[in-house]
């Protein structure tokens, strides 16, 4: 008869567990020395025992049908073509498009990419209604999946102005696209806008849920996913978990409008602990990010070049970030466990807990007028950079490190002559109907001084 060899051991409860860590303390406070409290207020503790579980969260994570998405911004017809074969051929399953304008020659851009049952997204910095049906009409002639992320809210967020359009308002105009087109994915929720800003976690659960919201309200029976633009950052654990509670409150809300309607998780790392200086970390920072993202259930990642500050875009760093993935998927074996985070005690409390706290705060959203409301008059804003604030007094202060940037770092680095694009907060003088969500990277106001020395 097949046997443990826990059976050989008496079982340990988390009572004695506690008592033992006691006693190494060495007459030091428990709750002081050993547990931390995160910015989102949740405190984690030293370890996490069956006898203290309650409930799994229900959501399952399928981490092996992620797909390794390549970012590709469309200014060169030509060139992003054979950029996009080039990148199929080499390992990327999915394309994200960014298309500044209208007049852009779709049909030609897609004709000899083969797309049949590939998704392809696209990041439109307008709307326009024969876009779009264009964009249908193609992707049933090659039988693509295709997701035209358009986010007239995260639009305003981010840039203080709606969108252009002959119709009245912007929600006019996704309407009257929703009627028109049959096969794509049309409503997309800019939630990297939060993270990137400086939000904590809740936050950005929340508020992306109450921007989905807005939508829901006025598109309720819409047949295809919304796709949420993700960012992660480095707190590995907490963002797998962030993933998990997202994807579960979506469930919950959309289930309250009697749909069926799933959210798609498009994820990508976060700018905001990004560096210009010693700028080879960025690829292990990305690295642990990518892993947050498949275990925390993302269908596609578009990793973030190591060198996409300061540089162009360049086929080295696009190898590097897309070889990550490959190895991640097919040489880390990520790609064959389904649900690699269920079941873990201390994954599984992060998700309850984050899940909880973000819904308390998206129905206080709710109970104030919505989120538009709120945006609109500025708590939005002025809450994130309350929580920005506290971040960035954490990094000055050394108590949050970015290694090679705020500790260890190389004083022999130049970089003042390696800035092909501008690394800073870019201020754009206009009118605007509110004031903007501001992505800004922890360690900017340091590299301003170290480039002034130069």
């Amino acid at each position: 008869m097949a046997t443990t060899l826990f059976d050989d051991f008496n079982p340990i409860s988390s009572k004695q567990w506690k008592q033992k860590i006691q006693f190494e303390l060495d007459g030091a406070d428990y709750n002081q020395t050993v547990i931390w409290n995160s910015p989102e207020d949740i405190q984690v503790k030293p370890f996490y025992h069956s006898d203290e579980f309650t409930k799994a969260a229900t959501v399952q994570t399928q981490a092996s049908n992620f797909k390794i998405c390549q970012n590709i911004f469309v200014y060169d017809i030509e060139k992003s073509i054979q950029r996009a074969i080039n990148t199929l051929e080499r390992g990327a399953e999915s394309l994200r498009f960014t298309i500044e304008n209208e007049t852009t020659d779709i049909e030609k851009l897609l004709e000899a990419l083969p797309l049949e049952n590939r998704i392809v997204y696209f990041n439109l910095n307008f709307i326009s209604i024969d876009f779009a049906q264009l964009l249908d009409r193609i992707s049933i002639q090659k039988k693509a999946i295709f997701y035209c992320n358009i986010d007239p809210i995260g639009h305003l967020a981010r840039e203080g102005n709606w969108f252009t359009t002959a119709e009245k308002s912007n929600f006019e105009t996704l309407e009257k696209i929703s009627k028109t087109v049959s096969n794509i994915s049309i409503l997309s929720i800019d939630s990297g806008l939060y993270q990137n800003s400086g939000a904590n976690i809740t936050q950005q659960i929340a508020y992306s849920l109450a921007h989905a919201n807005e939508y829901l309200n006025r598109f309720p029976n819409s047949p295809q996913p919304i796709v949420f633009e993700v960012s992660v950052g480095t707190n590995y654990f907490f963002e797998i978990a962030k993933l998990r509670a997202l994807r579960m409150l979506f469930n919950l809300i959309a289930a309250e409008y009697n749909s069926g309607l799933k959210c798609h998780l498009l994820v990508t790392p976060t700018k905001r602990n990004k560096t210009i200086y010693d700028y080879n970390v960025n690829m292990l920072r990305t690295t642990t990010e990518c892993m947050s993202a498949i275990l925390g259930g993302a269908d596609a990642v578009a990793n973030l070049p190591y060198d996409s500050l300061y540089h162009k875009d360049n086929e080295f760093g696009d190898r590097i970030a897309r070889n990550q993935l490959l190895v991640l998927k097919h040489e880390s074996y990520f790609d064959k466990v389904d649900n690699p985070a269920d079941g873990s005690y201390y994954i599984e409390s992060l998700t309850l807990q984050l899940a909880e706290k973000s819904l308390a705060l998206f129905k206080d959203i709710e109970a104030n007028g919505g989120f538009l409301k709120l945006l609109n008059d500025g708590s939005i804003k002025k809450k994130i950079q309350e929580s920005a604030a506290k971040e960035q007094e954490l990094f000055d202060s050394k108590k949050e490190i970015l290694l090679g940037t705020n500790k260890h770092p190389n004083k022999e680095d130049k970089m003042k002559h390696d800035l092909e694009l501008f690394p800073f907060v870019k201020v754009k003088p206009r009118k605007t109907l509110i004031t903007p969500i501001i992505e800004k990277r922890l360690a900017e106001k340091l590299e301003q001084e170290r480039l002034e020395l130069e």
